[in-house]
C-alpha cells in the first residue's frame, strides 16, 4: 500500500470536491491563536473564526491536551451505550442554562432538525395532529438539511430540491405585528435566531423576543431559539437569550461548542422532553466521548467571567477601529451585532463589493466573512489579543483602500 502523501494545491479542489463551495485561493495549513499560515508560509490574522467556530483560537493548549488525553482513552461507543464525557457535558450545560435535558449531535443543522422535529412531535402528543405550523423569518438560516433550509427564510438555499416540508410560514424579522397576523392555534413553534448571522448580523430587539415569548405562551406554541452562531459566549453572555430576559422552550447550539471540533446540542425542558422515547430520534456520532470531552473543556473556559467579560472590551476595540476606517474612507452605513459577532454594513454605493473586499483582505493577510451581499462580518476568537486586532484592522483598511481606489 502506498504511504506517500498526495501533493495537493488549491487547484486540486476543482478536480476532487463537489462544487458547492467557492474557497479562497490560499490553503491554510497551520493555526495558532488568531494567526494562520498557508502552504507558502504567508501569515494571516483570523477575524473569521471558522464562521464563529474557533472561539478560543486555533490549537488552544487546553483543547489540544483534552484531544490527546481522550484520544488515547475512548473515541466512540455509539448511543447503544452512554459515556462519561457526554454525561459531564450535559450536566454542565444544564447547570448553566434554562434546560433540563440535552440531545447531542454533530452540526447545527442536526441540532435544529432535532429541535423542529421535537416541536412538532410535542404538539402532536400533547395537543392535536393539526398543530403543525412553524413560524420563521425572512433572511434566517438554520442549516442545510431539507427541513432546516425550508424553515430558513432564504429561498436561494431551498429552491430546486423538490417538495418542501409543509406548513412553514415566513414573516419579516423584528416585526411582531407580522407574527401576530399569522399565529393561531395551529402553530406549534416560532423559530428565531436572537442574532441573524447569515442574514446580515441583525440582532433581535428585546421587544421582539419578549413579544414572541408572550405569543407562544398565549397560543401554546414553543419558542425555539437557534443559537448555533450566537451562543457559547459570542454575544458576551454564554447564550444570547440571557440579554432578553426570556427563556426559550428549546435552544440549539453548535459552532463554538467544540472550539473547532464538530459537536452540537439541543437543549430543552423536562416537560417537552417527556414526549420522547427510545427510537423516536437518534444519531450515530452525536454525543461521542471524543467530541464531548473537547466541548466540556471549551465550556469550562468560555463560561467564565474572564472570557465573557472580555468579549465586550474586544468588541469596543473592533468598533473603534471600524469607525476610524470609516472616518477616513466613508464606506460603512453602520456597525451592528452583539459582542464579537459584528457586522459592518456597506453604504449602498458599495453594497455589491463585499466579496471583493473579502478577497482583497485575504491578499492583505486578514481573514474576514460576509453576511448577505452588503455586510462585512467579523466573528473572531473570543480571546483574540489586542495586537492581533490592531494588526488585522490595519490590513483590513489597506484592503478596503485597494478595492475602493484601485
Amino acid at each position: 500500500m502506498a504511504t506517500d502523501k498526495i501533493a495537493v494545491t488549491r487547484e486540486t479542489f476543482d478536480n476532487v470536491i463537489l462544487p458547492v463551495y467557492a474557497p479562497a485561493q490560499f490553503v491554510p495549513v497551520k493555526g495558532q491563536g488568531s494567526r494562520v499560515w498557508d502552504q507558502q508560509g504567508k501569515e494571516y490574522v483570523d477575524f473569521s473564526g471558522g464562521i464563529a467556530v474557533t472561539a478560543l483560537g486555533h490549537c488552544h493548549p487546553a483543547l489540544v491536551e483534552t484531544l490527546k488525553k481522550q484520544g488515547e482513552t475512548l473515541w466512540h461507543t455509539s448511543n447503544v451505550f452512554t459515556n462519561e464525557p457526554a454525561l459531564r457535558l450535559a450536566s454542565k450545560l444544564i447547570a448553566a442554562t434554562f434546560a433540563d435535558r440535552v440531545f447531542f449531535a454533530n452540526s447545527g443543522a442536526e441540532a435544529n432538525e432535532a429541535a423542529f422535529k421535537l416541536a412538532r412531535y410535542y404538539a402532536f402528543k400533547k395537543h392535536h395532529a393539526y398543530k403543525t405550523k412553524i413560524i420563521a423569518f425572512h433572511n434566517a438560516f438554520h442549516g442545510r438539511t431539507l427541513f432546516t433550509v425550508s424553515v430558513g427564510g432564504q429561498p436561494k438555499y431551498s429552491d430546486g430540491f423538490g417538495p418542501k416540508p409543509a406548513d412553514i410560514v415566513h414573516v419579516p424579522f423584528n416585526d411582531l405585528e407580522a407574527v401576530k397576523a399569522v399565529i393561531d392555534d395551529h402553530t406549534c413553534a416560532i423559530v428565531v435566531e436572537p442574532i441573524q448571522g447569515e442574514g446580515g448580523v441583525m440582532p433581535a430587539t428585546p421587544e421582539f423576543i419578549q413579544g414572541l415569548r408572550a405569543l407562544c405562551d398565549e397560543h401554546q406554541a414553543l419558542l425555539v431559539l437557534d443559537e448555533v452562531q450566537s451562543g457559547m459566549g459570542r454575544s458576551g453572555k454564554l447564550f444570547a437569550y440571557e440579554h432578553y430576559g426570556v427563556k426559550p422552550d428549546i435552544l440549539t447550539t453548535a459552532k463554538a461548542l467544540g472550539g473547532g471540533f464538530p459537536v452540537s446540542a439541543m437543549l430543552t425542558t423536562n416537560e417537552i422532553a417527556s414526549v420522547m422515547a427510545p427510537g423516536v430520534h437518534g444519531t450515530t456520532y452525536g454525543g461521542n466521548p471524543l467530541a464531548c470531552a473537547i466541548a466540556e473543556t471549551a465550556v469550562d473556559i468560555i463560561n467564565t467571567p474572564e472570557v465573557l467579560n472580555g468579549v465586550e472590551a474586544r468588541r469596543e476595540e473592533f468598533v473603534a477601529a471600524l469607525n476610524e476606517i470609516d472616518s477616513k474612507l466613508h464606506v460603512f452605513n453602520g456597525i451592528r451585532g452583539k459582542g464579537l459577532l459584528i457586522g459592518a454594513v456597506l453604504k449602498p454605493e458599495y453594497a455589491s463589493r463585499a466579496r471583493d473586499i473579502l478577497n482583497a483582505a485575504a491578499a492583505e493577510g486578514v481573514m474576514i466573512l460576509t453576511a448577505s451581499t452588503d455586510v462585512i462580518r467579523f466573528a473572531p476568537s473570543l480571546v483574540i489579543e489586542s495586537a492581533d486586532i490592531k494588526e488585522g484592522m490595519a490590513r483590513f483598511a489597506r484592503a478596503i483602500e485597494k478595492v475602493l481606489f484601485a
